[in-house]
């Protein structure tokens, strides 16, 4: 089986905590959630530290200044109207797979969050990679009915995971 993430650790911190595996399993349940399987599809993940995405945030969002995590989409996704479903992107040959979008995460503000909910790092990054996911698939939370319905999407994928609901 093909890895659907490829993905590089700039922190030592990341390929300790597993971030590969861990990461893979939760970016896989996003797709299967939306019924699309992993072959097919390639994401590239960064695992950083708090300095290079702040480097990232200030150059791709004018922000300068450190998040949890950072995705870009290869293609815009998003549905038309607020609330609507994005339609799903169509998998690539094996050889040549539909590039989805790149992730970064950023190690101390995650590990700071899980730490102030409290909740498992394990799960808050499962959580943020499924976060990311969604967004490479066209989902959104600027709108109030996107907001909604990629909640919901996220809590159904969670679920899955054995991860309670991060929003209570």
């Amino acid at each position: 089986m093909e890895p659907l993430l490829e993905t590089l650790t700039e922190d030592a911190r990341w390929h300790a905590f597993g971030l590969a595996e861990l990461a893979e399993e939760a970016a896989r349940a996003a797709l299967a959630d939306r019924g699309l399987a992993a072959e097919g599809f390639m994401i590239s993940l960064l695992g950083c530290t708090d300095a290079r995405i702040a480097d990232l945030n200030a150059d791709f969002r004018g922000r300068p200044q450190p998040t949890n995590v950072l995705s870009w989409p290869s293609v815009e996704r998003a549905a038309a109207e607020d609330g609507g479903v994005p339609l799903p992107p169509v998998a690539g040959p094996t050889e040549f797979p539909e590039e989805l979008g790149d992730i970064a995460i950023a190690w101390e503000t995650c590990e700071r969050e899980a730490a102030e909910a409290p909740k498992p790092m394990t799960d808050h990054v499962r959580h943020l990679i499924v976060h990311a996911v969604l967004h490479l698939l066209g989902y959104d939370h600027i709108r109030d009915r996107d907001a909604e319905l990629m909640e919901a999407t996220e809590i159904r994928i969670l679920a899955k995971l054995g991860i309670a609901n991060p929003y209570e």
